[in-house]
């Protein structure tokens, strides 16, 4: 099988410093795997490689939609295998960057072929935890598939709901259909993981949340909201923050604690999602923050990246 490498890990970890290096020195493309960075006019917020970067290597799934559109990844999955065989056709490696782990997870593994949102059923379902209290979804769920309430936290809304909603749409539980309908990708996956000390994560993350803010992330969001952005798109780290203080809900100290502290727990669910995905080279690069010696610390520990590295310079 031809390889594809991916390099994964939490946000603020070092991952585009190092994608770059990659791809010049294999002389290849990237392919993004961030369900934001598909949106334009969200270039702050989003922590977007700057043009510098765009213009160093050549980037897919950048900048493809508009704030209102939806994506998902069922659309990632086709889109990215599309641009994966035209690069193999090209006799190029292709680099998957990113942390949404259910995009690669695609690839890697596939996906189940479940019925489409249905907003309505969806705020009738979060009305009903509302109305009765925290563990009723949890329990509607053990009701009709233990088996994917067995993989579910009882507080974990937004998959509770899915679950749910695959269920009563489908009249299949999610637990059967997804044994019957993953087709991961035939490609020799090389998973490159990038860890750091969860403090030093977290100062890392506070430090550039400071700096977006320094950049202009409230003017940015001012002009997204004149956008009509949709709720996907609204969802994205720092934008949904900054809204509440544009709407008078908090003042904007109180904006930026919040975009501080639901970045850092939103790393923390990326760690416990990858930890859980097999085959994953990690790499601890605590105290290192300059990409190159990042990079060179990744040629040194993986094997198979510095053979293929090799291979292309020769």
């Amino acid at each position: 099988m031809k390889p594809v490498i991916i390099i994964l890990g939490p946000t603020g970890v070092g991952k585009t410093g190092l994608s770059i290096l990659l791809a010049k020195a294999l002389k290849t493309e990237i392919i993004s795997a961030d369900s934001m960075l598909v949106y334009r006019h969200m270039d702050i917020g989003t922590a977007k490689p700057s043009s510098e970067e765009l213009g160093a290597v050549p980037h897919h799934l950048i900048n493809i939609l508009e704030p209102d559109e939806k994506f998902s990844a069922g659309l990632f999955k086709e889109k990215a295998s599309q641009i994966i065989a035209v690069l193999h056709n090209k006799n190029k490696i292709p680099l998957i960057v990113g942390g949404t782990g259910l995009y690669i997870r695609s690839l890697t593994t596939g996906l189940f072929e479940g019925p489409g949102a249905d907003e309505s059923l969806r705020e009738k379902l979060m009305h009903e935890e509302k109305l009765h209290g925290i563990g009723h979804l949890y329990d509607k769920l053990k009701a009709v598939d233990p088996d994917a309430a067995g993989k579910i936290e009882p507080n974990d809304l937004r998959r509770l709901v899915r679950a749910l909603e695959i269920s009563f749409k489908s009249e299949k539980g999610i637990s059967e259909i997804q044994k019957g309908s993953t087709q991961p990708l035939h490609c020799d996956f090389i998973k490159i993981g990038l860890s750091r000390d969860r403090k030093e994560l977290y100062s890392l993350i506070e430090e550039r949340v400071d700096k977006m803010m320094e950049d202009g992330l409230l003017e940015e969001t001012k002009r997204l909201l004149k956008m009509g952005p949709g709720m996907t798109a609204m969802q994205a780290l720092g934008y949904k923050e900054m809204a509440l203080f544009l709407d008078g809900s908090v003042d904007l100290a109180e904006a930026v604690r919040l975009t501080k502290k639901r970045t850092k727990m939103y790393a923390k669910r990326q760690y416990t999602w990858f930890r859980k995905e097999p085959d994953i080279h990690w790499i601890d690069i605590t105290g290192i923050m300059e990409a190159e010696k990042i990079f060179e610390k990744v040629i040194i520990d993986i094997e198979i990246i510095k053979k293929l590295i090799y291979s292309k310079v020769c």
